[in-house]
């Protein structure tokens, strides 16, 4: 259930960064209750993951799906580069967290 949970922080992870391009300065008050609400959901799955899961494990899990998808996000509806060294890096990202899952013992 705790690699559930890590997934669902690493999400709202998403979700949050997501909202932040929004925030204008944190000007905007709906895309800013977002990011708030986000980033706090996002940080208690991280907590309640890491009661199980190794601290380190947990935390480089949660960057490496937050960054993933927001990478993801970014070339899908921002339009930013999507180069075959880009994509090749990202599969990388998406090994080494599935490496550390694969060693964790959990």
């Amino acid at each position: 259930m705790a690699w559930i949970y890590l997934l669902l922080g690493g999400v709202f992870e998403v979700g949050f960064t997501t909202c932040l391009r929004y925030t204008d300065g944190f000007k905007n008050l709906t895309w800013t209750g977002g990011f708030a609400v986000c980033a706090l959901l996002s940080f208690l799955f991280l907590e309640v993951a890491t009661r199980t899961i190794p601290l380190g494990t947990g935390y480089a899990v949660w960057t490496g799906i937050g960054a993933l998808g927001t990478v993801v996000i970014g070339m899908v509806w921002f339009g930013e580069p999507s180069t075959p060294i880009r994509i090749l890096l990202i599969l990388g990202l998406v090994a080494c967290v599935a490496g550390l899952k694969l060693t964790s013992g959990h």
